[in-house]
């Protein structure tokens, strides 16, 4: 399942996992040509896959189709587990585009009812009718009661076009809800917070939301908040589209993302709605903030290691295929690896010595470093870079630390020490060249094994 797409012109969209009673499930919305169908309302439907292992999995179709002319889309929500049964909240998205919360039941958490009134609930007076969707339901186990939080936007309040909130509703009964005061504005210009998630692990509460796609996050000791903003408050970079998380057995977490499709398929392509699915376990450092790495089970390149021959290509570079060592102090040295597949798991130890401070791989490289895909780490910007896409804030780079690499069609996946992931798409090279580069510094490549 790791960076699954289903057949012919359909796509990974929203992504909403879910555990219970053993069984991890992947709810997601099936995208057909990236949001354009049914004049661009998106024609979504919930499909879903599960798995006992994270490793067998089993696709069971649509879980919530598209049944009335008035459904423009079924769009991104969350399920509750609750007396027995599977409640899934989710927004519809209706001919005119007003969007509008409503539920499916379910005794298995395969085959899903829809209840009536639907929808269920509808923006009221002073929220904006076109942005009332992904709602997240959680329940306070200090008072019983349920909360609701809906992805929305005020009108006519506050600093304009910083309106974008998480609307809360309450419900005592878990049948009628009544609407709260907002729950969070976040203040991001001209941007509602997607996708909402709220759960508690080890001592903390969280809550997660998409800003432009990006999933950020806070953290609470009270499941009602203050919420505190973490110095990293996202969790990867900007083509892993709004990831949602769900508990996994031994306490562990499990995100899924999408990984966004590039028009025409091109390097530079302009970002496109929906992709391939790209999972994540949640990491949680002994201050209660987060980051990511890979899934152990779901890693889909293994083998024995391949023997790889070493060839120098500056005065300051040394090595053997296991181990690469460039001397920069005051110029640029290059190394490579040959006959990479383009297909592979690249894993190594990277030590950078004292003062080292732009380092890093070619990734599918060609020729004498002509071209090839740049991964590249600096440690005093605190930056990692894969192509055209980069994540901020990265500690320890100027340290030892593992470096795990994933390459598999038109994607590439990277993990950087078991705590920050970035994946990019990037399809269009092809070469058999793995360069190893140093910019005045010296850096140490070691434990290098592709498969």
């Amino acid at each position: 399942m790791q960076y699954y797409k289903p057949d012919g012109p359909y796509f990974v969209g929203d992504c909403m996992p879910f555990y219970h009673d053993g069984v991890f499930r992947l709810y997601y919305l099936l995208d057909e040509n990236h949001h354009t169908s049914r004049g661009w309302l998106g024609n979504h439907q919930w499909a879903q896959a599960s798995s006992p292992d994270l490793v067998h999995w089993t696709h069971h179709g649509l879980t919530i189709p598209i049944t009335a002319d008035w459904e423009g889309s079924i769009c991104t929500g969350s399920v509750f587990h609750h007396k027995g049964t599977y409640y899934a909240f989710y927004s519809t998205r209706m001919a005119d585009a007003s969007q509008h919360v409503s539920l499916a039941v379910s005794s298995d958490g395969v085959n899903f009812s829809k209840t009536s009134p639907n929808p269920l609930i509808s923006p009221p007076a002073g929220y904006h009718t076109f942005s009332f969707r992904d709602p997240c339901v959680f329940r306070d186990d200090a008072t019983g009661v349920f909360h609701m939080l809906v992805t929305s936007q005020r009108v006519g309040c506050g600093v304009p076009r910083y309106n974008g909130c998480l609307a809360h509703l309450s419900s005592a009964d878990f049948k009628t809800w009544s609407f709260e005061e907002p729950f969070l504005f976040p203040g991001y210009c001209g941007q509602d917070p997607e996708c909402p998630e709220h759960f508690y692990w080890n001592g903390w509460y969280y809550l997660l939301f998409g800003i432009d796609a990006m999933a950020r996050y806070r953290m609470s000791r009270s499941p009602l908040g203050p919420w505190i903003c973490p110095p990293v408050d996202v969790l990867e970079g900007t083509y892993a589209r709004v990831m949602k998380t769900a508990p996994y057995r031994d306490n562990r977490r499990i995100g899924v993302a999408f990984v966004a499709s590039r028009e025409g398929g091109r390097d530079d392509g302009q970002l496109m709605w929906a992709g391939n699915a790209v999972f994540r376990e949640l990491v949680q450092h002994a201050d209660g903030t987060l980051g990511v790495k890979f899934v152990p089970e779901m890693m889909p390149i293994e083998g024995d290691p391949l023997a790889m021959r070493f060839s120098a290509l500056t005065a300051g570079a040394r090595g053997d295929g296991m181990a690469v060592e460039l001397d920069s102090s005051s110029a640029f040295e290059v190394a490579a690896l040959d006959a990479v597949p383009n297909d592979a798991r690249i894993t190594m130890r990277v030590h950078p010595q004292v003062g080292a401070r732009h380092f890093g791989l070619r990734l599918r490289g060609f020729g004498r470093y002509e071209t090839g895909y740049d991964l590249s780490f600096r440690p005093v910007e605190r930056t990692v870079e894969l192509h055209n896409q980069s994540i901020a804030c990265v500690e320890g780079l100027d340290r030892p630390f593992d470096l795990d690499i994933v390459m598999r069609g038109d994607i590439i996946d990277v993990c950087i020490d078991r705590r920050r992931c970035l994946v990019n798409r990037l399809g269009q090279l092809r070469g058999s060249r793995l360069f190893f580069f140093s910019h005045n510094g010296r850096v140490r490549f070691e434990g290098i094994e592709t498969r």
